[in-house]
């Protein structure tokens, strides 16, 4: 068993390693610290903490993104609807579901979304009220129970047909409603608790680091070579996080747990090859 002491020290290396990711591509704060800080606390002492940081964090992605906002937020508006009534009932479940349990949930459903943004995934979805609205209560539901929803949100836009800044304009309003709604409904649930107070004096810094070192980064290397490379660390850690879970819940033993690690490694390294490939045969076509 891990230490307090050290547990909080590996929680700001890895808050720090995903505010520099969210400030270089726009997300993957919670989608990067939470499935690795699940592994040393609940999602009940954790999620607090995430959802207060995310609150800043989409406030100020917002903020710098505001300009591709008119052209949007009637797209989304249907999205930002159907958050409220999933994150009432994703607030209730985190309060009341076994907290062995809610972590095998965040890595079960979190994988093979990673997966198939992984794959590049399209298929074009047509922006109605009918798509839309359910989508976002259950985004809703996903986000109050994980914090995490940075994966469907991004391969529903991509396969909308959202360019770059109107990707990231939608991606700041849709986040902006979920985190500050989310927070509400766990305060009036009394999911603020000292144990999530004592987190936030280690995110907010590595935040307020982060996310500037990301935006630097980003102005030198490809954005598309480092999301994938990203989505594949995201992959293996969640992965492992599932394996692990599996065997705190009885469900399988060890080693043969380790397997679905050994899985999700094998189908990225396939993904990871064919995006490379596909990378390397772009310019010669043009």
């Amino acid at each position: 068993m891990f230490t307090a002491d050290i547990a909080l020290l590996v929680l700001a290396g890895i808050a720090l390693f995903a505010a520099f990711v969210n400030g270089a591509i726009g997300y993957g704060f919670s989608s990067l610290t939470v499935p690795l800080a699940l592994l040393f606390y609940t999602n009940r002492i954790l999620n607090p903490a995430v959802v207060i940081v995310e609150v800043l964090i989409n406030f100020y992605v917002l903020l710098i993104n505001l300009k591709g906002v008119p052209t949007v937020w009637r797209r989304v508006l249907p999205i930002v609807a159907g958050l409220v009534p999933g994150i009432v009932v994703g607030s209730f479940l985190l309060a009341s579901l076994q907290p062995g349990w809610v972590k095998f949930a965040t890595y079960s459903i979190f994988l093979p979304l990673i997966l198939i943004q992984a794959a590049g995934w399209r298929r074009p979805i047509r922006s109605t009220w009918l798509v839309d609205f359910p989508f976002g209560t259950m985004l809703g539901v996903l986000y109050s129970v994980t914090t995490i929803s940075g994966p469907p949100l991004a391969i529903l836009f991509n396969n909308q047909g959202f360019v770059k800044n109107e990707f990231r304009a939608g991606l700041a309003l849709v986040r902006v409603a979920e985190s500050s709604v989310t927070a509400v409904a766990y305060y009036k649930l009394g999911l603020f608790i000292t144990e999530s107070a004592q987190l936030l004096y280690v995110l907010i810094p590595t935040v307020l680091i982060g996310i500037p070192l990301g935006a630097i980064l980003m102005r030198r290397v490809d954005p598309e070579t480092f999301r994938r490379i990203c989505m594949s660390f995201d992959a293996w850690v969640v992965g492992f996080g599932l394996s692990h879970v599996l065997t705190e819940l009885n469900l399988m033993q060890s080693p043969w747990a380790y397997s679905v690690m050994l899985a999700t490694i094998l189908i990225d390294c396939c993904l990871l090859y064919r995006f490379f490939a596909n990378r390397a045969v772009l310019p010669r076509k043009a």
